[in-house]
């Protein structure tokens, strides 16, 4: 009788390798994304943001009320269940105002951080790579740090006058020389790279090889100065609110509201503490979000994940 032949039949160790499949290489995007998200704190600080964007962008769907209907009778309530802020002076709901507001301050603050960073990078990119200029450049966005920013802010604000873009403008100003000196530092590393080079000795336009070799490089640190800048635009536009030169007091920003009842805190001081403590949440949430990407661009910091 013939033994049984184990042909076709696979071994354990056969089939345990037939079986195995390569394993799927995570995405570049995807391993920033988790290295980005490793840290409690992060991810906690872009949930609170993110909740605070949404409230801002959607309380006209959930609230058909006027954040301006002034009605005298209901004016200095406590905080209850009719009135979960409480209401201002003049009666208004103090937590709608403060939804509503969120709507303005973010604004500002974004369109402070996308003016500044458009316009810092083209003064970093041509101050770093044309030497003839850099100088003078340099000069200029020098003597413009050396005041302090709110003063800076309070001088470009008493000339344009005051209106919500006037204090975009003048904060877009104000805060253009940061990015600069960021652009222009990375900038004089990038333009003296190997690759550089090699596209300037092949003939390659200028415009060309700051579009295509340069600028791609400074993605990482403008980045993160885009999250600073957006949080040091809301606190800056609190700050010119409360010394009454910042957006006219018709419009409800997270400032405007604190600035408005200050007469009356003693009275009601939950009439500053709401937006008080947006502002506070708002531009720390910003500031951990902006340290997780610079630790999660930071080569010197890469893990293998």
């Amino acid at each position: 009788m013939n033994a049984p032949s184990n042909a076709g039949v696979a071994t354990p160790d056969v089939a345990t390798a037939l079986s195995a499949r390569p394993a799927r290489r995570a995405s570049p995007w995807q391993i920033w994304v988790r290295r980005l998200f490793a840290r409690r704190v992060v991810v906690l600080s872009t949930v609170l943001l993110l909740l605070i964007i949404a409230l801002a962008l959607c309380i006209s769907w959930l609230s058909s009320a006027d954040p301006n209907a002034i009605a005298i009778s209901q004016r200095l309530k406590a905080p209850s269940w009719q009135f979960w802020g409480g209401t201002d002076q003049l009666g208004r709901d103090v937590m709608l105002r403060v939804a509503y507001g969120g709507r303005y301050s973010l604004m500002i603050g974004f369109a402070t951080a996308i003016g500044a960073v458009i316009f810092g990078t083209l003064l970093g990119i041509m101050s770093g790579y044309f030497r003839k200029i850099d100088g003078a450049v340099m000069c200029v966005i020098d003597a413009m740090m050396a005041f302090p920013d709110i003063l800076l802010g309070i001088a470009l604000v008493s000339i344009l006058g005051p209106s919500l873009w006037n204090v975009v403008l003048a904060l877009v100003i104000v805060y253009t020389p940061r990015v600069a000196r960021v652009a222009r530092a990375s900038t004089l590393v990038l333009r003296d790279l190997l690759y550089v080079d090699a596209a300037r000795a092949l003939g390659t336009p200028t415009w060309k090889i700051l579009w295509m070799h340069v600028l791609p490089g400074l993605v990482s640190p403008i980045l993160v100065q885009l999250t600073f800048i957006f949080a040091y635009a809301i606190l800056a536009e609190a700050g010119l609110s409360f010394l009454g030169v910042g957006v006219p007091p018709s419009i409800p920003t997270w400032g405007t509201m604190i600035a408005g009842s200050l007469n009356y805190m003693d009275r009601a001081f939950w009439t500053i503490i709401y937006p008080g403590l947006a502002i506070v949440l708002t531009s720390l949430s910003l500031q951990i979000v902006g340290d997780g990407i610079r630790d999660s661009l930071d080569p010197k910091l890469r893990k293998n994940t």
